[in-house]
């Protein structure tokens, strides 16, 4: 139940990006050239999922646990540190030059476009590589 929920999510989630054109890096981009061909087409898109999440959160919220699972697994850290707001900075950067963000990327994968596949590819190795200098520093901090 868990894993059919998840997939009908995601593919909603997908359709949506696809549909809002946040899968197409060329509007992405245009979004974001604010001293050139500006779009601002994207505010709206995300605007909505703005309203949809403020709303949405409030009626899920109101239950005790998800439907299926047996607790909410909401974030509890309220402060900022230098690694939220650099991966911040970073993903942000990212998003302007290359015109994909994970969840336009994702659903893009589909169409077989090399940029798509070569971003993809690029995030996923920056996860590993993130992760493993986690680890590593992790370690040396344990050790120290």
């Amino acid at each position: 139940m868990r894993l059919i929920g998840s997939y009908i999510i995601g593919l909603i989630f997908g359709i949506g990006i696809s549909i809002s054109g946040m899968a197409n890096p060329a509007k992405v981009t245009n979004f974001f050239d604010f001293a050139g061909i500006w779009d601002p087409s994207l505010a709206f898109v995300m605007g909505g999922a703005l309203i949809v999440t403020f709303f949405g959160y409030r009626y899920v919220l109101k239950n005790t646990a998800p439907m299926v699972d047996t607790k909410f697994h909401l974030p509890t850290r309220r402060d900022l540190d230098a690694k939220l707001l650099g991966g911040s900075a970073l993903f942000g950067v990212g998003w302007g030059i290359a015109g994909f963000c994970p969840g336009g990327a994702l659903p893009a994968i589909g169409t077989g476009r090399t940029e798509v596949l070569v971003f993809v590819g690029a995030m996923l190795a920056g996860i590993f590589a993130a992760k493993a200098l986690q680890n590593m520093m992790a370690a040396k901090a344990a050790t120290a």
